[in-house]
């Protein structure tokens, strides 16, 4: 039986990409996304770029891309912690663009925690080769403890 928390962070993270419960900025750039695989601190899915977050090029517009790392990585400390916490460092790496309608695959990792602090890495790959497109890392507090020994690795 899957655990209550990674439930709530599945559905926390599927209803926007359906457009049924969000935003209008995490409806428009999670537009599509699929969830292939989820498990307490690691999700898999696929995304096919929109139209209707590109940039002037035809690429994918890399605050898109950030608000979807951000998305997905919060849901991934959501399936540990189980409450949303908020971001004290954000960082991406960008070493290549992706084409509108391109497929990608999205892998956001909880890789640590110390005390209040829980640590994700996401990335962001082509489909077709593997190819790594971005990887986002991402420090994010709370105001309680929330994960528990052993379930994530110590930093």
């Amino acid at each position: 039986m899957e655990d209550g928390s990674l439930i709530k962070s599945l559905k926390w993270l599927d209803a926007p990409s359906k457009g049924t419960i969000s935003h209008d900025l995490e409806a428009l750039t999670l537009e599509g996304l699929e969830i292939l695989h989820g498990q307490k601190g690691f999700i898999r899915c696929n995304f096919v770029t929109s139209t209707r977050a590109s940039d002037a090029y035809g690429n994918w517009h890399v605050g898109a891309m950030a608000t979807l790392i951000d998305v997905v990585g919060s849901a991934a400390i959501y399936s540990v912690a189980d409450h949303v916490k908020a971001s004290l460092d954000f960082n991406i790496s960008f070493y290549s663009t992706v084409k509108i309608q391109e497929q990608v695959e999205i892998e956001p990792k909880v890789v640590g925690e110390k005390g209040k602090l829980s640590q994700v890495v996401v990335e962001i790959r082509r489909k077709e080769n593997g190819e790594l497109i971005a990887l986002g890392k991402q420090w994010m507090a709370s105001s309680k403890d929330s994960i528990k020994a052993g379930q994530a690795n110590k930093l």
